[in-house]
């Protein structure tokens, strides 16, 4: 049986099967622990050889979504995480919202000049400081998103020694003085993922994510956060609304 794609097709065929298993996971036809079909099964669902296949299967599996029992066959690790896009975001309570245990990994924390993009939007005079936090979002211990969290470091001289002790961005803001915040916009776009990025979140270079940009405010209206997000496009459906 021939699999190979036709000469208009851009995306290879495992990959293909990779994200319509992934789908139906995400939609629920497959939930946390159940068995997928054989892998002849699979083979005569999309018309190619078990090779292709075991291919799709095994990036799935990289990307912490199934994992393989000897001799039993390919079961799911754990489907998408739903995560809402609300006024108030909060890392933690969306990921035990959906039954998983949230974790954050620091990559790097530093104190540097904003660059136009983190004045502009954190209403800063030009060659002012920031502090900033990267890291990894982490659910049931998988890698979901890197981000990147920007703070005024005038109004907030102590961020950067709170966020190491807290690994929290409310906690850190709370510490500092600021009991609440809320977003004030987000934006979502579509991107591929780099090298670095895909290293991080174990993904395969050139994989889709969703990269989203929010300002958070205090109640007076002062910007206090402006964050970027990068999600694994198959790790996480990100749901918008108005609360």
């Amino acid at each position: 049986m021939s699999d190979a794609p036709s000469a208009v097709s851009r995306t290879p065929v495992w990959k293909s099967i990779s994200i319509s298993l992934t789908d139906d996971i995400a939609q629920g036809r497959y939930g946390t622990a159940d068995k997928l079909p054989s892998e002849a099964q699979l083979a005569a669902r999309f018309g190619v050889n078990r090779h292709t296949v075991r291919r799709a299967l095994a990036a799935m599996a990289e990307q912490g979504l199934v994992h393989a029992r000897r001799g039993a066959g390919v079961f799911v690790a754990a489907a998408p995480t739903d995560y809402p896009i609300r006024k108030r975001v909060r890392f933690h309570q969306n990921i035990q919202q959906g039954g998983q245990t949230p974790a954050k990994q620091i990559l790097m924390l530093e104190t540097r000049i904003a660059s136009l993009i983190e004045a502009e939007a954190l209403a800063l005079e030009p060659g002012s400081s920031v502090h900033v936090y990267d890291g990894i979002s982490l659910a049931n211990n998988h890698p979901i998103a890197l981000f990147q969290s920007v703070f005024p470091a005038k109004n907030l001289p102590g961020m950067l020694t709170a966020l190491e002790q807290r690994q929290s961005v409310t906690e850190a803001l709370k510490d500092c003085g600021v009991a609440d915040y809320t977003r004030a916009e987000t934006r979502i776009t579509a991107k591929l993922a780099t090298a670095t990025q895909a290293l991080h979140l174990r993904i395969s270079e050139g994989a889709p994510i969703l990269r989203t940009t929010g300002v958070n405010i205090d109640p007076r209206g002062q910007p206090v956060e402006f964050g970027r997000t990068w999600f694994a496009g198959d790790r996480v459906t990100l749901t918008v609304d108005g609360r």
